[in-house]
Protein backbone atom coordinates (compact mmCIF):
# COMPACT_ATOMS: atom_id res chain seq x y z
CA UNK A 1 0.00 0.00 0.00
CA UNK A 2 1.14 3.17 -1.27
CA UNK A 3 -0.17 5.10 1.69
CA UNK A 4 -2.78 5.50 4.83
CA UNK A 5 -5.52 3.47 4.50
CA UNK A 6 -8.90 3.09 6.57
CA UNK A 7 -9.54 0.70 9.22
CA UNK A 8 -12.07 -0.86 6.20
CA UNK A 9 -8.45 -1.21 4.04
CA UNK A 10 -6.69 -3.03 6.37
CA UNK A 11 -9.89 -5.72 7.31
CA UNK A 12 -9.74 -6.20 3.78
CA UNK A 13 -6.00 -7.17 3.72
CA UNK A 14 -6.65 -9.29 7.18
CA UNK A 15 -9.55 -11.05 5.12
CA UNK A 16 -7.09 -11.51 2.16
CA UNK A 17 -4.06 -12.97 4.09
CA UNK A 18 -6.25 -15.23 6.01
CA UNK A 19 -7.71 -17.07 2.82
CA UNK A 20 -4.37 -16.57 1.45
CA UNK A 21 -2.98 -18.58 4.25
CA UNK A 22 -6.03 -21.02 4.31
CA UNK A 23 -5.37 -21.73 0.72
CA UNK A 24 -1.80 -22.73 1.46
CA UNK A 25 -2.74 -25.42 4.51
CA UNK A 26 -2.16 -22.60 7.64
CA UNK A 27 -5.30 -21.39 8.17
CA UNK A 28 -4.89 -18.63 10.83
CA UNK A 29 -7.97 -16.48 13.03
CA UNK A 30 -9.46 -13.06 11.77
CA UNK A 31 -7.93 -11.70 14.93
CA UNK A 32 -4.03 -13.13 14.07
CA UNK A 33 -4.74 -11.86 10.65
CA UNK A 34 -5.39 -8.17 12.27
CA UNK A 35 -2.26 -8.37 14.85
CA UNK A 36 -0.35 -9.81 11.28
CA UNK A 37 -1.48 -6.77 9.46
CA UNK A 38 -0.86 -4.10 12.04
CA UNK A 39 2.41 -5.29 12.53
CA UNK A 40 3.39 -5.29 8.81
CA UNK A 41 2.15 -1.42 8.82
CA UNK A 42 4.52 -0.87 11.66
CA UNK A 43 2.28 -0.83 14.61
CA UNK A 44 2.46 -2.70 17.81
CA UNK A 45 -0.62 -4.07 17.80
CA UNK A 46 -4.57 -3.92 15.81
CA UNK A 47 -5.86 -1.87 18.40
CA UNK A 48 -2.73 0.93 18.09
CA UNK A 49 -3.32 0.87 14.25
CA UNK A 50 -6.78 1.30 13.73
CA UNK A 51 -6.62 4.17 16.67
CA UNK A 52 -4.20 5.76 14.51
CA UNK A 53 -6.34 5.15 10.97
CA UNK A 54 -9.42 6.54 9.90
CA UNK A 55 -12.25 4.98 9.77
CA UNK A 56 -13.77 6.94 6.98
CA UNK A 57 -12.61 6.10 3.09
CA UNK A 58 -10.09 8.71 1.86
CA UNK A 59 -12.97 10.59 -0.30
CA UNK A 60 -15.08 11.29 2.82
CA UNK A 61 -14.50 14.28 5.01
CA UNK A 62 -13.45 14.28 8.20
CA UNK A 63 -14.16 15.80 11.58
CA UNK A 64 -11.82 18.52 12.24
CA UNK A 65 -10.33 17.48 15.30
CA UNK A 66 -6.67 17.77 16.68
CA UNK A 67 -6.13 13.81 16.50
CA UNK A 68 -2.62 14.03 17.64
CA UNK A 69 -3.19 12.78 20.85
CA UNK A 70 -3.85 9.09 19.38
CA UNK A 71 -0.28 8.65 19.32
CA UNK A 72 1.35 6.92 21.84
CA UNK A 73 4.53 9.15 23.18
CA UNK A 74 2.13 12.06 22.38
CA UNK A 75 2.81 15.09 24.53
CA UNK A 76 -0.86 16.65 25.84
CA UNK A 77 -2.40 19.01 27.95
CA UNK A 78 -5.92 19.88 29.35
CA UNK A 79 -7.97 19.26 32.30
CA UNK A 80 -8.45 16.73 34.45
CA UNK A 81 -11.85 16.73 36.94
CA UNK A 82 -10.91 20.52 36.61
CA UNK A 83 -7.57 20.55 37.48
CA UNK A 84 -4.79 21.46 34.61
CA UNK A 85 -2.23 18.78 33.93
CA UNK A 86 0.71 18.09 30.55
CA UNK A 87 1.71 14.81 30.17
CA UNK A 88 2.52 11.95 27.92
CA UNK A 89 -0.04 9.10 25.85
CA UNK A 90 1.33 5.70 27.24
CA UNK A 91 -1.40 3.57 25.47
CA UNK A 92 -4.35 4.00 22.62
CA UNK A 93 -6.68 1.83 21.64
CA UNK A 94 -9.94 2.30 19.42
CA UNK A 95 -13.28 1.31 21.08
CA UNK A 96 -14.80 0.16 17.35
CA UNK A 97 -16.25 2.31 15.52
CA UNK A 98 -17.87 4.07 18.23
CA UNK A 99 -15.37 7.05 17.41
CA UNK A 100 -13.70 6.48 21.18
CA UNK A 101 -11.00 5.59 22.37
CA UNK A 102 -9.24 4.36 25.76
CA UNK A 103 -6.21 6.27 26.74
CA UNK A 104 -3.34 5.89 29.91
CA UNK A 105 -2.14 9.00 30.55
CA UNK A 106 0.95 9.69 32.85
CA UNK A 107 1.02 13.26 33.57
CA UNK A 108 4.21 15.04 34.59
CA UNK A 109 3.14 16.53 37.91
CA UNK A 110 0.54 14.75 40.15
CA UNK A 111 -3.17 16.28 39.99
CA UNK A 112 -5.20 16.59 43.00
CA UNK A 113 -8.58 15.14 42.32
CA UNK A 114 -10.12 16.37 45.09
CA UNK A 115 -11.82 19.70 45.64
CA UNK A 116 -11.60 20.30 49.76
CA UNK A 117 -9.16 22.24 51.27
CA UNK A 118 -8.74 19.83 53.80
CA UNK A 119 -7.72 16.45 51.87
CA UNK A 120 -6.07 15.50 48.83
CA UNK A 121 -5.71 12.30 46.59
CA UNK A 122 -2.86 12.58 44.02
CA UNK A 123 -3.28 11.03 40.29
CA UNK A 124 -0.05 10.50 38.23
CA UNK A 125 -1.54 7.96 35.76
CA UNK A 126 -4.91 7.65 34.90
CA UNK A 127 -7.10 5.64 32.00
CA UNK A 128 -9.82 7.18 30.03
CA UNK A 129 -11.82 6.97 27.30
CA UNK A 130 -12.63 10.08 25.19
CA UNK A 131 -13.92 10.76 22.09
CA UNK A 132 -12.18 12.14 18.74
CA UNK A 133 -12.11 15.22 20.14
CA UNK A 134 -10.35 14.34 23.42
CA UNK A 135 -13.69 15.22 25.94
CA UNK A 136 -14.29 11.81 27.34
CA UNK A 137 -18.57 11.35 27.93
CA UNK A 138 -18.32 10.57 31.95
CA UNK A 139 -19.35 13.61 34.19
CA UNK A 140 -18.94 15.14 36.96
CA UNK A 141 -21.54 16.07 39.63
CA UNK A 142 -21.71 19.57 38.14
CA UNK A 143 -21.71 18.18 34.87
CA UNK A 144 -17.99 19.02 33.63
CA UNK A 145 -16.35 15.70 31.21
CA UNK A 146 -14.09 14.07 33.52
CA UNK A 147 -10.89 14.93 30.83
CA UNK A 148 -10.49 17.18 28.26
CA UNK A 149 -7.21 17.46 26.34
CA UNK A 150 -6.88 20.89 24.93
CA UNK A 151 -3.02 20.48 23.16
CA UNK A 152 -1.59 17.62 21.94
CA UNK A 153 2.45 18.67 20.63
Amino acid sequence: MTGPGTTGDYKAQAKRLRSAMASQGTPISHSRALELIAEAHGARDWNTLAARTPALPHSAPRPATNRAFLQVGARVGGHYLGQPFTGEVLAVSSLGNSGRYKLEIHFDEPVDVVTFDSFSAFRRRIRATVDENGTSPQRTSNGQPHLVIETAD
